[in-house]
């Protein structure tokens, strides 16, 4: 929760930069929060588990909209600029960021989608594999690990199973 004279912003910043980023808008003084969760990383003969940032190239700070000491955010190594719409910046709800922080299990993993609440037709993102950042349809749960969905492939709806944990509902 923020305090009544400061904001939530949402900070866009260099590739793969998020967690310096973040470090160096804490040493500025600003309450910062990168939602993260956990990611499948296959290799040749390996699969483990990393932090992923939940918005890649994106997290969120805290700031007065009223000191001057906003304007540093932009100048944070790693920082490219706030998210703006023309010359404001674009503020977040404390109730976003307090529905993300809700979702956190105890290490701080935001949990994502649990198929099981999902019904056919709800929209959702593959977050990781070879087709990551596509939008498709939930058809409905495969086998305990895998859920089928429907993705718009080249003109043609082709159903697809995915593992469950590498979709994120799309509000």
């Amino acid at each position: 929760m923020t305090s009544p004279s400061t904001q939530w912003y949402a900070v866009y910043t260099h590739t793969r930069t998020e967690r310096w980023a973040r470090s160096n808008l804490w040493e500025r003084g600003f309450e910062v929060y990168l939602p993260e969760y956990l990611k499948e990383r296959r290799n040749a003969r390996k699969t483990d588990w990393v932090n992923a940032p939940l918005f890649p190239r994106y997290l969120f700070v805290t700031a007065d909209p009223k000191s001057p000491g906003r304007r540093s955010i932009n100048t944070a190594p790693g920082v490219v600029s706030l998210v703006s719409f023309g010359e404001r910046p674009g503020l977040i709800a404390d109730a976003v960021i307090q529905e993300i922080r809700s979702r956190e299990d105890e290490a701080g993993h935001v949990r994502l989608v649990d198929p099981n609440t999902l019904a056919p037709g709800d929209l959702v993102r593959l977050e990781s594999g070879a087709m990551a950042d596509h939008v498709g349809l939930f058809e409905r749960c495969g086998d305990a690990e895998r859920v089928v969905i429907l993705l718009n492939l080249l003109g043609r709806e082709v159903r697809v199973k995915v593992p469950s944990n590498s979709i994120a509902r799309v509000l």
